[in-house]
């Protein structure tokens, strides 16, 4: 499949195997595969935009692959159709996926209505994979009207997800200790809405008394905008216990901004990061494509390992070869 068009009018005709083949030359790292893939999202951009995009991440436990299965089903009853873009964390040694998401999503995975690209985070910060924002671009135009990205969540910076959806969810739990909700200091200031999750049973006390700590904290934060002070809810994903109102919440807010103007601006910002993301990683891919740093680079590595050079001076080293010297 080496026609754009062929990518292009598969995923508009809402063919879920060319989408996921389309996602698959996204995220390849052939240079072919790029250049063909920024033609079919340069094509794709016109028919995206319309969706939801929501971010979850939470502290480990928190139930965020119960709780998305729990929305999505949810969200499907109410005929709306929906893509989960889970972001398993990335193995050390093999970069491949570790958790498979789907064995954790068995009802959602089997909805016709539903669509489930578990990717491996490859190490990035903030547990998001590379190109999830072009994979988000092909299923909005694939007809997806719900986008879920479920990040890691374990302490990496979250900024990344934020950056790139309408609106970002925190999931916790009651009763776990500080030690294990360590992210929460570092993502509460991001969130829209935190949520309080496995609030059923002999836990509804608990959930009710981390909900008050938790309103407590996020008054003592200034909010982002006037439009929007982050409310704090419980639920029982387990359970379908007040889901219905943290989707309420989602679409409170998206027409506050909607009319405000303010969803429209935080997606020309959210554009313009993303292309500077890419240039970013661009110029990085550059660099180290040169001949001089790669064949400088080894040694250079040879000679931090045994002390004789100094990090800061083997860096040096290798921006020299760039062809405006760095200060």
């Amino acid at each position: 499949m080496k026609d754009p068009q062929t990518y292009i009018q598969g995923v508009l005709n809402k063919d879920r195997r060319v989408l996921s083949k389309t996602i698959t030359l996204i995220e390849s790292s052939r240079h072919d595969h790029k250049a063909l893939s920024r033609q079919v999202i340069d094509s794709l951009i016109p028919h995206s935009g319309k969706a939801v995009r929501l971010g979850i991440t939470g502290v480990p436990g928190a139930g965020k692959s119960t709780f998305i299965e729990s929305l999505g089903m949810f969200l499907i009853r109410k005929g709306h159709k929906v893509a989960v873009l889970a972001v398993d964390p990335s193995s050390t040694r093999s970069h491949g996926s570790i958790m498979a998401d789907k064995t954790r999503m068995e009802k959602l995975s089997i909805e016709p209505a539903a669509f489930i690209r578990p990717s491996s985070s490859g190490g990035t910060l903030g547990g998001v994979a590379s190109k999830t924002r072009e994979t988000m671009i092909a299923c909005e135009a694939a007809g997806f009207d719900v986008l879920i990205i479920e990040t890691v969540g374990v302490g990496q910076s979250e900024t990344t997800v934020a950056s790139m959806v309408d609106f970002f969810m925190v999931l916790m739990i009651a009763g776990a200790g500080d030690e294990i909700q360590g992210i929460k200091k570092g993502v509460l200031e991001l969130a829209d809405a935190v949520v309080v999750n496995k609030a059923d049973g002999d836990n509804i006390e608990k959930a009710k008394q981390a909900r008050k700590e938790y309103e407590s904290a996020l008054h003592l934060l200034r909010p982002e905008t006037m439009t929007w002070s982050a409310p704090v809810l419980t639920c029982s994903a387990l359970k379908m216990i007040d889901i219905d109102k943290t989707w309420e919440t989602v679409l409170n807010h998206r027409k506050k901004f909607t009319d405000s103007g303010e969803l429209e601006e935080k997606r020309k910002k959210q554009a313009v990061a993303w292309m500077q993301a890419l240039v970013g990683d661009g110029i990085k891919e550059w660099f180290y494509r040169k001949n001089d740093v790669r064949k400088s680079l080894t040694k250079l590595r040879c000679d931090v390992e045994k002390g004789s050079v100094s990090p800061t001076s083997a860096a040096n080293d290798l921006l020299s070869r760039l062809d405006e010297p760095i200060n």
